[in-house]
C-alpha cells in the first residue's frame, strides 16, 4: 500500500501542512473533495484507526448546522456522515507504512514529520 496523505486543497491548514512536508516524501496526495473517498478507502482507514468517530471532525460547520452534536452518534452513523460529504473526515489524514496519522494537532504532525524520516 502506497503512502498517502487525504487532505482538502482549499483547507488552508491542509496547504500549510503540505508545504511543510520533505520534498522527497513519497506520498500520494488524494483531495477529497475532488476525488471522494470509496467506502473501501475508508474501511482500511477504520482497520487502521480502531474507530470511526476518531476519523470524524467535529469542527465542521455542518456537524453544527445540522445539529449532529446534540445527537448520540453511532459508529455507523460517523461512517455515514463521512462517507455522506468529505468535510467530515477529520483531516489531514496520512497513512504511512501502514500506520494512521489523523488530524492536524501538534503532536500528530511531529510523529508524521518522524514516519516520513524513515
Amino acid at each position: 500500500m502506497a503512502n498517502k496523505i487525504y487532505y482538502l486543497a482549499s483547507c488552508d491548514t491542509c496547504r500549510k501542512i503540505i508545504k511543510s512536508l520533505p520534498k522527497d516524501n513519497n506520498l500520494v496526495f488524494h483531495d477529497i473533495k475532488q476525488d471522494p473517498i470509496t467506502i473501501e478507502e475508508l474501511e482500511a482507514m477504520y482497520a487502521l484507526s480502531g474507530s470511526y468517530e476518531a476519523l470524524f471532525s467535529k469542527k465542521a460547520q455542518l456537524y453544527k448546522s445540522m445539529g449532529l452534536k446534540d445527537k448520540n452518534l453511532t459508529e455507523d452513523d460517523f461512517k455515514k456522515y463521512i462517507l455522506e460529504h468529505y468535510t467530515f473526515l477529520s483531516r489531514p489524514v496520512f497513512i504511512i507504512d501502514g500506520e494512521i496519522f489523523i488530524g492536524n494537532t501538534q503532536q500528530n504532525m511531529l510523529k508524521v514529520m518522524k514516519a516520513l524520516e524513515k
